[in-house]
């Protein structure tokens, strides 16, 4: 299970007020679009995830070129319990004052968008009975 971190970023009061809330600070980006994933949202851009928000926090995807940035502003990674071991997921959280306002978030999101364009999630594809 997933532990909750000491400190919340809240935006909305709900989870889902707070995936709103994140879709409006990165609309200027181009039509983003959300998905429940996992008990959290994944926030999505021409068919790349950018970010995921889990306990009311925002986590942008990351790769080698774009991490250095974020554990410059102080950022930590989404890590997780597994069954045996911790397990570290290629998503920061985002920087202190960053949720402010587009101006301030959209450096960030740029970066998550590089990094999951270099990166790109392949689907598995299902088999048909």
């Amino acid at each position: 299970m997933p532990k909750t971190p000491d400190k919340p970023k809240i935006l909305g009061t709900t989870p889902k007020g707070f995936a709103q809330e994140v879709m409006g600070l990165l609309m200027p980006l181009g039509p983003v679009t959300v998905r429940k994933m996992f008990g959290g949202y994944g926030f999505f851009l021409d068919g790349q995830i950018l970010a995921i928000g889990a306990w009311q926090q925002l986590w942008f995807k990351v790769d080698d070129e774009s991490r250095p940035a974020f554990d410059a502003a102080g950022s930590r990674p989404f890590v997780y319990e597994g069954t045996t071991k911790q397990v570290e997921m290629p998503y920061m959280l985002a920087p202190e004052g960053s949720l402010e306002s587009p101006e301030t978030l959209l450096p960030w999101a740029t970066l998550a968008l590089d990094a999951s364009r270099r990166n790109p999630t392949k689907r598995k594809s299902r088999k048909k009975p």
